[in-house]
C-alpha cells in the first residue's frame, strides 16, 4: 500500500536542474547511462515519468540489489549492466548514501547539491549546485571527458 500511495504521489517531483539536458547529451553522443535508485521499480518508473527524463537501457532498483545504499551493490549492478568496470563510471549524487555507495563501488562521483556534512564529499571527483554546468565531450576514439562551464 506504502509502494502504490509512493508511486502515485508525484505532486512536485522535479529533475534536478540539467538533468534532462545532461542525459540527452549522453543519448545524443551514444554514452551508456542507466538509472541507479534506491527506490523500487513502480516508484522510480513513476518519478522518472514525472520528471520528464528520457527512459534509460538499464534502470536498476531496490529489487535487483541484496544490499541497498550506502553499500556498493546498486552501482555495482549498473557498471556490470552497461559493461564497465565501476572505475570506467561516473556517478551522479545528490544523496549522502548515493555518494558513499557510489565512492564504496570505486566509481567517480559528482556531488549536486550534497550537504556539506555529507561524509566523505571531499572523495568526489566534482562538488557541483547544478547539473546545467556539465558538459560532455567524447573524443573519436570513444574516451569521454566530463567538463563544467562557469
Amino acid at each position: 500500500l506504502l509502494e502504490k500511495t509512493e508511486a502515485e504521489d508525484t505532486d512536485g517531483v522535479r529533475a534536478l536542474p540539467g538533468a534532462r539536458d545532461l542525459l540527452e547529451q549522453l543519448n545524443a553522443l551514444e554514452i551508456p547511462w542507466a538509472i541507479v535508485t534506491s527506490g523500487s521499480m513502480p516508484v522510480a518508473s513513476a518519478r522518472r515519468h514525472a520528471a520528464g527524463l528520457p527512459l534509460p537501457v538499464h534502470f536498476v532498483t531496490a529489487e535487483q540489489v541484496k544490499n541497498g545504499k550506502p553499500e556498493p551493490d546498486a552501482y555495482l549492478t549498473g557498471a556490470k549492466l552497461l559493461g564497465l568496470k565501476p572505475e570506467e563510471c561516473v556517478v551522479v549524487e545528490d544523496a549522502p548514501a548515493g555518494i558513499l555507495s557510489g565512492l564504496a563501488a570505486g566509481c567517480a562521483v559528482i556531488a549536486v547539491n550534497a550537504p556539506a556534512d555529507t561524509p566523505r564529499l571531499a572523495e568526489t571527483t566534482l562538488q557541483l549546485t547544478t547539473l546545467t554546468a556539465l558538459r560532455i565531450s567524447k573524443a573519436p576514439d570513444g574516451t569521454v571527458t566530463v567538463l563544467t562551464q562557469n
